[in-house]
Parts: structure tokens; C-alpha cells; sequence
């Protein structure tokens, strides 16, 4: 192999890599649009997530009772507005 042809084929080989690396994907146009449901049941999992967590680090002691209490009722109650918002959504 020749230096000048050990040359050609090594730009083209990083020319291709360079296109495979920065070439624009149309993963944007293929997703569909969220609806308020789809964002609710999202919203929904990620509310019973963190009070699992909020469970587990109470239960390591990481939270005091007091604090605890007060986040856990927090949630709860934001939990019980998204699920009755989802239940009339769902009925509509």
C-alpha cells in the first residue's frame, strides 16, 4: 500500500465516521404528540416513585418522623388531585 493510498482511504474513513457521528436522525418527527393524559399517567408514576423513595429513606433513617409526615401528606394529596383528574379524563 502506497502512503498516498494509505492517505485517501484514512479521510475517507473519517469522513464516514464523521457522518455516521453527526448525522441528523428524524426520531423528532416520528414521535407523536403527548396528550394531558399521557402527561398524567407519567406524572402518576413518578408521585408513587417518590414515595417509595420517600418510604425507604424514612425507613433508613435519613428523614425525621416530623418531616416525613408533612412530605408524605404532600404527596398524597397531589397524588389524589392527579388520579381524580385522570379518572374524568378517562371517562370523557
Amino acid at each position: 500500500m502506497t502512503p498516498t493510498l494509505g492517505l485517501i482511504a484514512g479521510v475517507l474513513l473519517l469522513f464516514v465516521l464523521f457522518v455516521y457521528t453527526f448525522w441528523p436522525e428524524n426520531v423528532f418527527a416520528s414521535q407523536r404528540q403527548k396528550t394531558r393524559l399521557d402527561y398524567l399517567l407519567e406524572r402518576k408514576e413518578q408521585l408513587y416513585e417518590n414515595l417509595r423513595d420517600l418510604n425507604f429513606e424514612f425507613k433508613a433513617g435519613k428523614y425525621p418522623e416530623e418531616d416525613f409526615v408533612v412530605q408524605r401528606a404532600q404527596l398524597e394529596n397531589e397524588t389524589a388531585q392527579l388520579l381524580s383528574e385522570i379518572e374524568l379524563l378517562q371517562q370523557a
